[in-house]
């Protein structure tokens, strides 16, 4: 298996995504339960934009934040450290997002929050199953691509 593909199977088994946000020095950090959209690598999430993390990044929407399991032993660490930009989304990209993250989170059809986009810039994964500070790297490259 490829390290991407161990990257991108470690980011879809997993479900909750801490998300951290500033705005000069008003910082402020949040768990949400994500959707990895791995044609685009980007996460999707529901939140209100009127909560603290919310305003933040809508005022400043460069972020970073973590993705981890709960291992009972140092030597079986995993976890994914990432930098993007989120934003909410609109039109298709929110109906395809909403149909998604309802599908992973049925009880997500109850509630009518926003989705929003982290459109990820770097992802950094620690390993230690794979050899202990086992690092797999990926960047998007400077066109935007992935």
């Amino acid at each position: 298996m490829s390290d991407h593909s161990h990257l991108i199977r470690f980011l879809k088994k997993q479900r909750a995504l801490s998300l951290c946000a500033s705005n000069g020095d008003d910082l402020w950090c949040a768990n949400c339960f994500y959707v990895l959209d791995e044609t685009r690598m980007a996460f999707w999430l529901m939140t209100e934009p009127d909560t603290r993390h919310g305003m933040l990044m809508q005022a400043h929407p460069r972020i970073a934040g973590t993705v981890n399991g709960q291992p009972k032993t140092v030597l079986l660490i995993k976890g994914v450290q990432y930098s993007g930009r989120i934003q909410q989304l609109t039109g298709e990209r929110e109906v395809q997002a909403r149909h998604a993250y309802q599908k992973r989170y049925p009880i997500a059809r109850k509630v009518q929050a926003p989705l929003w986009e982290i459109m990820l810039d770097e992802l950094k994964m620690t390993d230690n199953a794979l050899g202990f500070g086992k690092k797999i790297l990926w960047q998007r490259d400077k066109t935007g691509e992935s």
